[in-house]
């Protein structure tokens, strides 16, 4: 236990003896953590993280898309399907005529250029995509299930908190009616002990509300409905991690697998740039057959029989010369370019926001720490100590205690917010686990290699 804990604890425990008289009224401050049965019987971080890699649909899904986009790419590089027939010539419309030829034919495109080549450089690029995207999926549910682990661990907390606090309301209750009874106290007194407990019970009431609420949210991204039941082995006191902001930025700028998406996608445009720069080129188209030609030879009299054919062609780029199609192809690779820069920016952008959360919530954690809860405390035992010496009211004892544990809640926060802003920093400010993974290109893809198989036959 760090000192931090050690800290809070300390201060926690001076409220033990609200009064002198009734000590056994009060709560233990070990209440504050997780009794060690408890923590030794729960489940760690580490263990919801592989579940949730295991069991959660977006990552099964973002999966799929790199096997979808390994299928595309196979497929772009198929040959055109050739082209079986039957061929009938001269049929002849009477029976005295006994001309004819009938046969079969096989007719093949060839496509010249590297078309084939390219149109399957382009579905390479997209496999890329779909593992940058898989790794950010991935990123997302680890960021989300340390989220939720570290926001239930600082609710029970809180929680232990608001329980010590609502015990010792209701105790004052008590004593105040006590002293009004017997003339110590004014009713004005009763009446604020009253309603500090029921607020304080109400803000009890609410921070369990939350603590169900994110229970479920983890259980959700976990893939586990019992999951929001059980224990959790950890502790909120672990050393948080300490970022450097230029490390930071660079970390985030190399390995962000947004970055990495984005970068794909450029690769992408240039390859459909090539692939439709080439679309044009001639393609070769080979066709032959076999064909029984029953017309009758001048020198015997007889069919001629058995023929053998071929043919061979090339398309010529006369009419069609898609240069709309390669100005379009340029204009998305721009547009993938700038959508870079500006991912870029955005994320140094948030980066910086996040970060300043970090700084702000470390710098909170220090100051409550080493200089606000213990002012707090000495606060509550002066005015313990004057209470006791009849030389100060007990309302003003109400009031230092809840200070100090209102400090003390607040402390806790601020621990949690440092940790969110962490792992928001860690995880690369992925997102939510439950995010659908980015849109398929499959739509898109299976049109560009429909496209491609027509381009051979036109």
């Amino acid at each position: 236990m760090n000192r931090a804990a050690a800290c809070l604890i300390a201060l926690l425990a001076w409220t033990a003896p609200v009064m002198a008289q009734q000590p056994a009224a009060a709560p233990q401050p070990r209440a504050l953590s997780q009794p060690a049965a408890i923590a030794a019987a729960g489940i760690t971080l580490a263990e919801l993280e592989r579940l949730a890699l295991d069991r959660n649909p977006t990552a099964r899904a973002a999966q799929a898309g790199i096997e979808a986009a390994r299928g595309r790419a196979a497929q772009s590089g198929a040959w055109p399907n050739p082209v079986i027939g039957a061929s009938a010539e001269e049929i002849p419309l009477s029976d005295t005529d006994r001309r004819g030829a009938y046969g079969v034919f096989v007719e093949q495109p060839i496509l010249l250029g590297g078309k084939l080549r390219l149109n399957r450089a382009v579905f390479e690029r997209t496999i890329e995509r779909s593992e940058a995207e898989f790794e950010l999926q991935r990123q997302r549910i680890l960021f989300t299930v340390r989220r939720s682990f570290y926001q239930v661990l600082a609710i029970e907390r809180r929680i232990a908190v608001q329980e010590r606090l609502a015990a010792l309301a209701s105790e004052a209750v008590v004593i105040t009616a006590q002293l009004f009874n017997v003339g110590a106290a004014d009713r004005p007194d009763f009446l604020e002990s009253e309603i500090e407990a029921k607020r304080v019970q109400l803000d009890l009431s609410a921070a369990k509300n939350h603590q169900f609420a994110v229970r479920q949210q983890l259980a959700a991204v976990v893939g586990q409905v019992d999951i929001a039941g059980r224990a959790l082995s950890g502790s909120l006191d672990e050393v948080m991690p300490e970022l450097e902001r230029a490390t930071a930025i660079r970390t985030l700028l190399e390995h962000s697998p947004q970055i990495r998406a984005a970068r794909a996608d450029i690769a992408r445009a240039q390859a459909i740039t090539a692939a439709e720069r080439r679309t044009t080129f001639p393609d070769l188209f080979l066709r032959g057959g076999v064909a029984n030609n029953r017309e009758q030879a001048e020198s015997t009299g007889r069919p001629i029989g058995w023929e053998a054919s071929i043919e061979a062609g090339v398309s010529v780029p006369l009419f069609n010369r898609n240069s709309a199609g390669v100005a379009v192809a340029r204009a998305e690779e721009l547009r993938a370019q700038a959508e870079l820069q500006r991912l870029e920016l955005s994320l140094q952008a948030r980066l910086a926001m996040e970060f300043t959360e970090y700084l702000t919530a470390l710098n909170d954690t220090e100051a409550y720490r080493t200089e606000i809860l213990p002012r707090a405390e000495e606060a509550y035992r002066l005015y313990l100590a004057r209470y006791r010496e009849m030389a100060a009211a007990y309302p003003q004892v109400l009031i230092a205690q809840r200070n100090l544990f209102e400090l003390s809640t607040r402390y806790l926060q601020s621990v949690e917010d440092g940790w969110q802003a962490a792992l928001r920093i860690q995880g690369f400010l992925a997102g939510d686990g439950l995010e659908s993974p980015g849109a398929s290109e499959r739509g898109e893809g299976m049109e560009m290699m429909r496209s491609s198989e027509r381009g051979g036959r036109q």
